[in-house]
């Protein structure tokens, strides 16, 4: 019984990923000259994150150090997203002194979905600012044969489809193909679109346009917009192999 229920299961993975790579195809369309869309965010290159950045592309920094430098990193992205796009209600507490303040408080669920293995890169970030976020999980990877992004597994909270903003994680984005398939999968679970924040450390134009164009209401967070075909190299030295 558990052999049938499983090969259901990857029964049901394979039909998705064969349905997510015929819509790549359709709308992933090449957009080179397209300006990049008002939902996308760049954090702005100040003397602090330039500081991180010349740590992490220095090829002689050590991998303790890579490590804690890519968590500062995260941190500040995450933080970025959480304060351009999460929604607040009126809170009032009392102070240890007995008095009242009047603060802000979630208005509802956040949640977070990495995109594995890349994604996993960010959770430190991640739960320095949520410290009790629910996460989920995909793992997408391009098939040898076809070159197309295929969806191999998907662990997701059960009431996602009700939360007030769902991060989704991942290090690097270059042609944006497993982006744009994890985008489709929270849509599938009943995510709305405008509840997606894709949070980077790196990504390409092509792919930034690309993720934008067939999804328009999704908005990004992106730590540094770098060349289409900048290689997977932040994910590597961050786990070291």
């Amino acid at each position: 019984m558990a052999d049938m229920i499983v090969k259901h299961i990857h029964q049901l993975l394979k039909a998705n990923s064969r349905k997510h790579a015929d819509e790549l195809k359709r709308l992933g369309q090449q957009v080179e000259a397209d300006p990049l869309s008002r939902r996308i965010l760049s954090l702005d290159q100040g003397p602090q994150l330039q500081a991180l950045g010349t740590m992490l592309e220095d090829q002689h920094s050590e991998t303790e150090d890579f490590i804690f430098h890519f968590n500062r990193i995260a941190t500040i992205l995450v933080e970025r997203a959480l304060s351009e796009y999460a929604h607040f209600v009126t809170a009032e507490v009392e102070t240890p002194q007995g008095n009242s303040y009047t603060g802000l408080s979630p208005s509802g669920q956040i949640s977070a979905v990495v995109i594995l293995r890349g994604g996993s890169a960010l959770e430190t970030g991640l739960k320095r600012v949520i410290p009790d976020c629910r996460t989920g999980r995909l793992l997408i990877q391009s098939s040898f044969r076809t070159g197309e992004p295929e969806l191999h597994y998907q662990l997701l909270p059960s009431d996602i489809r009700s939360h007030d903003l769902v991060l989704l994680l991942d290090t690097q984005m270059s042609s944006g193909g497993a982006a744009l398939m994890a985008v489709r999968v929270l849509i599938d679970h009943g995510v709305d679109e405008d509840h997606i924040v894709f949070v980077t450390y790196f990504a390409g134009k092509i792919g930034l346009n690309r993720l934008c164009k067939v999804f328009p209401r999704v908005h990004v967070v992106v730590g540094r917009i770098v060349d289409d075909n900048e290689d997977r190299w932040v994910e590597r030295r961050y786990f070291g192999c």
